[in-house]
Parts: C-alpha cells; structure tokens; sequence
C-alpha cells in the first residue's frame, strides 16, 4: 500500500467516526495538558524556593540554639537560650573569610497604625544585619550604630507591612507605630524580595537590637541567632568549621558530638528543600501520567471496537489482495494519528493553563522543555504500544472468516 493510500485511508475511517475519535483522544489531551501543567508548578515550587532562601542573605552560615529538655522530652532546635550576643562579638574578633557577623532577636508583635494592624516577625538586629541579609532600602535609610547603641525607637518595615499599616509603600516613612505597646518611628521602608506568608522576607521589621533588648525582650542578653555571611560559595565550608570550633571553645564544650548550638548554612537549606521539591513534582507528574495509561487504554479500546465492526472490510480488502502489513499498518496509523493529534492539543492546553496560572498569580509555573518532550514520547509510545494489538488482530484474520462474519 502506498503511503498516500494509508494517509487517505488513514483521514477517511478517523472522520467518519468524529465524535468517537474526538473522545478517544480526550484521554490523551487530559493526560499531556496534566503532566505539562503539574510539572510546571513542581518546577514553579523549586524556584520559589530557591529564590526565597537567595533573599534571605549570600552565602549565608547561621548558628541556632540548642534545644531544651521537659521532662525528658526535647522541645526541638532554636528552644535554648545558648547565643549570647558576646558570641557573636568573639566570633567578629575571631573569624576570617566573612563579610559580616549578624546576631538577632525575633519574636512576633502585633504592629498598630492608627485603625489598621498586623502581626509579624520583628527582629532586634545591629546595622551589619542589611549587609548579611541583603536588605536594601527603597525609601529612607536602614538605622546605623549611633542609633543601635543609644537604643532609639526606629523602625526599618517590609513592604507588605508598609502596604498593609499605610496603603502603599511610598507615605510610611516619618510616621509613628506601635510595636505590642511601645511607640517607634518609621525610619526605612525595605525593598521588595518577593515570596508570600507570614515566613516572607517582605513581611518583616527590623529594629536596632539594644531597642529591641531594652523595650521589647526584657534586656535580654541571649540572642535568637547568629547570621555570618561568608565572603564567597567557596568558603562556606571553611566560615562554619570555624564557627563550630570557636563556639566550642566559647561554650567550653569538651565533646564536637553534644554542642548546646547547631550551625546551617544557606547550600544545605537549598539543597534540602529543593530535593523535596523535585520529589513533589515527580510525584505530581507521575499521578497525571495515569491519565496518559488511561489514554492509552482508550485507544486500544477503540480500535478493538473498529477491527470488529470493519470485520467484513478486512475480509473483503485480504479476499481482492491486500496483505497483512497493509491491514497492520492502516489500524497502527490510525492509532498513532489520534495520539499525535491528542498530543498536540494537549500540548496546546497545558501551555496554556501554566501561563495563565502564572499570569494571574495563583501559582508560580516554571515551563520546561523536557516535560513537554516527556510528555509526547509517552503518548507517542503508548499510541504504538495499545495500537499494536487491535492492529496486529486485524492482520491476521483470515479472509472467509472475516467475509463470513456478521
């Protein structure tokens, strides 16, 4: 058979039955548009996350408290008062490799502004705290030493918290808010980092840590932690093996395997959270490859459907010459032309909805090339594999059987 037969043949029988055809491939179209759209948001997840823990500062190494003990129950890391803040200052004397040693208090306050409040994370930190973390000021300034050490009540806001005291985030700076009970001035309003939740970099305030021990914790002298932004990638490493021995030696701890301090850094964090992200999007993409099976099944289906109602056709088409291979191919072509043009459109529609998820903000996608080649491979195979069988039962019906069947 020559393939413009095939191709004519192939058109002909898909059109006759349009409706039919047009559902088979809805399993198809289902499948690849899932597979394309649930790929995208886990793609979407990892880079919201790796971008969220970028904001929090460059080459970050931060040491954390210890837990505590109730009844021999650990309460978990960061519960121990262990951080002082002449640790950071020993770990300042100390250290090389490092662009700046931040200790920080934090704790949640409610914030007022005439009618409007909220609730946020409010960090006592010194100036070194914009260096570390990367905080840049839109409008206003970011508090100094002189204001750290004579402990004035100023207020550095994120802008969801400007947007949420003021409106907009170009009025606040000047006026006067209430942290729990304590009156502070708006002194900076902070750039923009991006994220969402109350864990948002954009979500904070910052204060001068002396304020923060002497109007907000209760002179506290402990700190929450301990940020060191190391000078590049590479020292990461070499930053927290010095951390970890002086914080020994500070703490007087004879044993490295019982620290009452545990130290991160900013590349495990990343690691760690983006491996679960790329769990999370093969999950996703597994449970809408379901779908494509189904698809699949479909197909196979339909064409068992075809063979039997075409019994007499094949018959008569075997009877006047045709042989196996042309039977064989015309079915197996008609089952990858329903796939391919299932797979087209579904391509269509999952590019489609990961755009306008992303354009209207209810999720962050993240499109890449080889989820839509994945995704039409699979169809592509499973068209062949399903189309096979119906195909080759139709190859090999015998001549009188097939004319005699009714």
């Amino acid at each position: 058979m020559k393939i413009s037969d095939l191709v004519n043949e192939t058109g002909f029988s898909l059109l006759m039955n349009k409706a039919r055809s047009a559902l088979t491939m809805l399993g198809i179209i289902i499948g690849i548009a899932s597979v394309i759209t649930l790929v995208a948001v886990g793609q979407g997840a990892t880079k919201t996350i790796t971008n969220n823990i970028s904001a929090l500062g460059s080459n970050l190494v931060v040491i954390i408290p210890g837990s505590t003990t109730t009844a021999g129950v650990s309460q978990g890391i960061g519960t121990n008062q262990t951080l002082k803040v002449s640790d950071a200052t020993a770990l300042q004397k100390q250290m090389q490799f490092v662009n700046g040693i931040s200790p920080e208090l934090s704790k949640r306050y409610q914030l007022n502004y005439k009618s409007n409040n909220t609730n946020t994370t409010v960090y006592g930190a010194n100036p070194v705290y914009a260096l570390v973390h990367n905080v840049q000021v839109s409008d206003g300034t970011f508090f100094d030493q002189q204001q750290n050490n004579t402990a004035q009540r100023v207020a550095v806001l994120g802008p969801t918290v400007a947007q949420t005291l003021f409106g907009d985030t170009s009025s606040g700076v000047g006026k006067t808010i209430r942290i729990g009970n304590v009156s502070f001035n708006v002194l900076g309003i902070a750039n923009a980092k991006g994220g969402s939740g109350i864990t948002s970099p954009d979500n904070n305030v910052f204060i001068p840590l002396v304020t923060a021990q002497r109007y907000l914790f209760g002179q506290a002298t402990s700190v929450s932690s301990i940020s060191i932004s190391a000078q590049s990638s590479s020292d990461i490493s070499s930053v927290q093996a010095q951390a970890s021995q002086i914080m020994l030696n500070l703490h007087n701890i004879s044993n490295p395997a019982r620290p009452d301090f545990q130290i991160v850094n900013q590349t495990d964090i990343a690691s760690s959270l983006s491996s679960s992200s790329r769990t999370l999007t093969i999950l996703l993409g597994s449970i809408a490859g379901i779908s494509l099976l189904v698809g699949g099944i479909g197909i196979m289906n339909m064409m068992l459907t075809t063979v039997t109602e075409r019994t007499r056709e094949i018959g008569l088409r075997k009877a006047v010459g045709a042989r196996k291979r042309d039977i064989g191919n015309q079915f197996l072509s008609e089952a990858i032309v329903l796939t391919i043009v299932g797979g087209l459109c579904g391509i269509a529609i999952g590019l489609l909805s990961a755009v306008l998820l992303n354009h209207f903000n209810l999720v962050t996608t993240v499109l890449t090339w080889w989820s839509i080649v994945l995704a039409f491979g699979v169809s592509m195979l499973i068209g062949v594999m399903f189309g096979y069988y119906p195909a080759n039962r139709a190859a090999r019906l015998k001549p009188i059987d097939a004319l005699k069947y009714e």
